[in-house]
């Protein structure tokens, strides 16, 4: 037998090994890695979904923290892992943001992913910790404004929403301020309720609970619409305060390469857990909105994550703020 006929026989072999996978998948736990801590908003979310999830796929969806500033090890983590289906990712906007804000980024977010799908969009408020001393939206801007270089405010470390939405924020009110980061949201969350720092821009699945308990105050969302969860809590834009919109927005990522029948499988699991009344239940709670069905599939997620990069890089290049 010659090499070309043995070259060729291997490569029909695995090719129907692949394939017998593939139909056969999925035959144990999926694991979804999520970019950010426990207890933070996307993580909320994830666990949400990949409970959903399991029914369909007739395993567990076990949700994988892998924290890290800006939740650049989770893609990473995903791009090297072997594409056979048993490692996704669950992104947020900071997908859009990372090839921008990183000079040395180990993975691109366009062509190192197949895409699964769209999940959801999630506004975000603007909070201060119980004590901060204005009342409302007016008073926290001229506060904040006298107070520039004294004011702090929390974020989630360089790429998260709640640092973008700072961004935002600030080129909105045009003023800058004292940005302290930390290791994901449910730390900054919690020196907030602490007292040690002044405010942060966070997005509803986070801080809906602590808005309805009076632990933290809000002083506006940044969507276009209230949103049902909170009802009372009026938007910045109409309070006066245009430019600072901003929708927080989470899809499904699998490694390059991953077979089209797997692909197709992890998309109609997707699809079937945001239709589960359970979970819109659930995402209604929190201030979510889920996508259609229409922008539940790779090709809406593809292109609104090049959307996305096109819309945000601006805005950081003329902010400057990089990381390393």
């Amino acid at each position: 037998m010659s090499v070309l006929l043995r070259s060729i026989i291997g490569l029909v072999i695995s090719a129907a090994a692949t394939l017998a996978g593939a139909q056969q998948y999925p035959t144990h736990n999926v694991y979804m890695l999520v970019p950010f801590a426990a207890g933070g908003p996307t993580d909320t979310v994830a666990r949400v979904v990949a409970q959903a999830m399991a029914k369909p796929l007739g395993q567990t969806v076990v949700v994988d923290n892998r924290p890290s500033a800006g939740g650049i090890l989770a893609p990473e983590a995903v791009k090297n892992a072997k594409p056979d289906g048993y490692t996704i990712l669950i992104h947020h906007i900071g997908m859009a943001t990372v090839s921008t804000l990183y000079r040395q980024l180990r993975f691109n977010p366009l062509t190192d992913f197949e895409y699964i799908g769209l999940i959801n969009e999630v506004p975000m408020t603007i909070v201060a910790r119980p004590n901060f001393p204005a009342k409302d939206l007016k008073e926290f801007l001229a506060y904040i404004k006298a107070n520039k270089d004294k004011v702090s405010y929390a974020n989630a470390g360089i790429g998260a929403a709640s640092h973008l939405c700072g961004m935002l924020f600030m080129s909105a009110i045009q003023t800058d301020f004292l940005t302290v980061p930390y290791k994901g949201t449910g730390p900054a969350m919690n020196d907030l309720l602490g007292g040690q720092v002044d405010f942060m821009c966070d997005q509803t699945t986070s801080t809906t609970s602590q808005i309805k308990s009076g632990k933290i105050k809000v002083y506006g969302l940044t969507s276009a619409k209230r949103v049902a969860s909170l009802p009372d809590v009026p938007t910045l834009e109409e309070q006066g305060l245009k430019g600072a919109n901003v929708g927080i927005w989470h899809g499904l990522y699998a490694p390059k390469g991953t077979p089209k029948p797997v692909i197709d499988k992890l998309v109609s699991a997707m699809q079937a857990a945001l239709a589960d009344p359970e979970v819109n239940k659930r995402f209604t709670e929190l201030g979510a909105v889920t996508f259609p069905k229409d922008k539940q599939n790779p090709a809406a997620l593809q292109a609104h994550l090049k959307a996305e990069i096109d819309k945000w890089a601006p805005l950081i290049k003329k902010a400057g703020q990089y990381a390393d």
